[in-house]
């Protein structure tokens, strides 16, 4: 074909193109992405998918949950989340054909089967570590440990501070106290005007009004019990600082604080769409309700060993939890940990940001088969290090002079390069940067399927994916 300048161009015959039949295997690499998932699901366990559904008699077949498996993680792995773009891929897109065929599920199904399912996705989560330590990808060499801020599916506008909640706790209670009155003259007059008949107007509003501060005052019950276990919290924090003063013989600075308050601030917000989500601040600095989501990344392969998602807008406390899971997975993955010339297991070596560090979680990891590296004080880019005590004495010193040793600043240097990349891909590259779902028991589930998916595409470009140059 030519333009009017005489310019020669490829034949383009679309009228042929519409009609001709495409086939995933003749069109797509031999090593693509998708064949690998396809292989990989024949060799996972799935019969806790399958349980649901071994029982059932009622209704048309459900499709098998060996292919809706497959199809999850390949979107997962390609950054499509939302289930009615999925539904759309599987008409449009050969690589999401090579898995449904022509016999392709709707967006309520996939959604649906992933909302059934999300705990057995943990199960597979511990499969795929398995096979990545098969594969030699998961040397525990390195283990760092890190949190991301991921926004919640709740809304700010559907949320209210305790103190408005205290306000309109008080207005509901007169309204309801009106509405009742008025509901007493009401049935009087009805009784002499409608006999056996009667309105239903007031009793409906009415009982609007007392849903409505029912729901209320459960928030404010969270938001108080919020507060309590912040308020242990801190007196637990505060015993443990008294303590270490005692033991080291060292005095207070300043005033002593205040007694702590148990109940909540007034500006303490909770969202009525997520009552488990807190607001948090954000990368960009602004403030949203999001879930604290963890991971603990080998360094060798940045293969996800572990991974949470705390309601925590710190991580003081997550040190510990992200050990044991750690621990947990690696057995039940049957990765063994390295050993020295006589056989002695060997502690993993762990790093932490300033974020984690307390003397306590510093002690309970070392104590769960870690050797924990735990920066004490942010440290500032292109700032001058400061002096380490000469003889340190507390546990604060200690762990300072340990990460300032040769082998500590090696170790330390390299968190950066293991677990701040592996966000970073999950939220640039693949674009997983909210929550779809609410409930922290069904974010926990959405995390794991993110997490697994990643530790998938590792293997996949390790072992499987082409070489480019």
């Amino acid at each position: 074909m030519s333009d009017a300048h005489g310019k020669t161009y490829r034949p383009w015959n679309p009228q042929h193109y519409r009609h001709e039949a495409h086939s995933p295997e003749a069109k797509l690499p031999q090593d693509d992405l998708v064949f690998f998932l396809l292989d990989t699901v024949l060799h996972l366990d799935l019969s806790r998918f399958y349980a649901p559904y071994e029982d059932e008699t009622r209704g048309a077949p459900p499709f098998d949950p060996a292919m809706m498996v497959c199809l999850l993680l390949y979107a997962y792995c390609v950054g499509v989340f939302s289930s009615r773009k999925i539904a759309r891929a599987c008409e449009r897109n050969l690589a999401f054909i090579a898995i449904v065929g022509e016999d392709r599920p709707d967006f309520r199904t996939i959604s649906d089967f992933r909302k059934l399912h999300l705990e057995a996705f943990v199960d597979i989560f511990v499969q795929v570590l398995r096979i990545a330590g098969e594969s030699g990808l998961v040397k525990l060499g390195n283990v760092s440990t890190d949190g991301t801020k991921l926004q919640g599916n709740a809304s700010r506008h559907k949320a209210m501070s305790y103190g408005y909640m205290k306000k309109e706790v008080e207005r509901w209670r007169e309204d309801i106290e009106a509405l009742v009155t008025q509901a007493y003259q009401q049935d009087a007059e009805d009784d002499a005007a409608l006999g056996s008949r009667r309105g239903d107007e007031l009793p409906a509003e009415l009982s609007r009004r007392e849903d409505r501060l029912a729901t209320i005052e459960a928030a404010m019950r969270r938001l108080e019990a919020q507060a309590k276990a912040e308020a242990e919290a801190e007196r637990k924090r505060r015993a443990e600082a008294e303590a270490e003063r005692q033991r080291t013989g060292t005095k207070r600075r300043g005033r002593a604080p205040k007694e702590v308050d148990e109940m909540p601030l007034d500006k303490a917000q909770m969202s009525f769409t997520d009552p488990e989500l807190k607001v948090m601040q954000t990368n960009n600095k602004g403030w949203d309700y999001c879930g604290n989501a963890q991971a603990s990344v080998d360094g060798a392969y940045q293969i996800i060993v572990a991974c949470d998602v705390t309601a925590e807008a710190n991580d003081k406390q997550q040190a510990l939890p992200m050990a044991q899971l750690t621990v947990a997975n690696l057995e039940q993955a049957g990765i063994e940990r390295l050993k020295d010339a006589e056989g002695v297991v060997e502690k993993i070596p762990g790093t932490y940001d300033s974020g984690y560090y307390s003397a306590a979680q510093a002690e309970a990891v070392e104590q769960l088969g870690f050797d924990p590296y735990m920066a004490t004080d942010r440290q500032r880019h292109h700032a001058l290090e400061a002096d380490v005590s000469e003889s340190p004495k507390t546990a604060k010193e200690l762990m300072a002079a340990k990460v300032r040793t040769p082998e500590g600043r090696a170790l330390y240097a390299r968190r950066k390069v293991n677990v701040e990349p592996v966000f970073g891909q999950i939220k640039e590259a693949r674009g997983f940067r909210r929550f779809l779902l609410r409930g922290l028991d069904n974010i926990r589930g959405e995390w794991s399927l993110v997490c697994l998916t990643h530790n998938l595409l590792k293997i996949w470009r390790y072992t499987c994916a082409p070489i480019t140059a």
